[in-house]
């Protein structure tokens, strides 16, 4: 299944945001992360703070994983500033056999 990589890069005022959302925030997550389809998902960090999120996952297809990003609270509600979708390869992974 393909893996894609969510990055999201926080707005002015978004520390109050993101406490307010963030139950929401993992509740959409918590289908994918049921089913063993979250791969990572945490905060992009600048000296100990949030300053936006990263959150890797498997989706069917590129309409799927937009899907996924376009419902997250923390694009919905204007958390992130910015945000990109990339289609990404586990290397790794596959050379360790973890995954195919």
């Amino acid at each position: 299944m393909p893996l894609f990589a969510l990055v999201g890069r926080d707005a002015p005022g978004a520390p109050e945001l993101r406490r307010q959302h963030r139950p929401a925030h993992l509740e959409n997550l918590r289908p994918l992360a049921r089913a063993g389809r979250v791969r990572f998902a945490g905060p992009l960090l600048e000296h100990g703070a949030p300053v936006g999120s990263l959150v890797v996952f498997e989706a069917e297809d590129l309409a799927a994983a937009r899907a996924v990003a376009a419902r997250d609270p923390y694009v919905v509600h204007g958390i992130f500033a910015s945000h990109e979708l990339r289609e990404t390869l586990d290397v790794l992974g596959e050379l360790m056999g973890d995954r195919t």
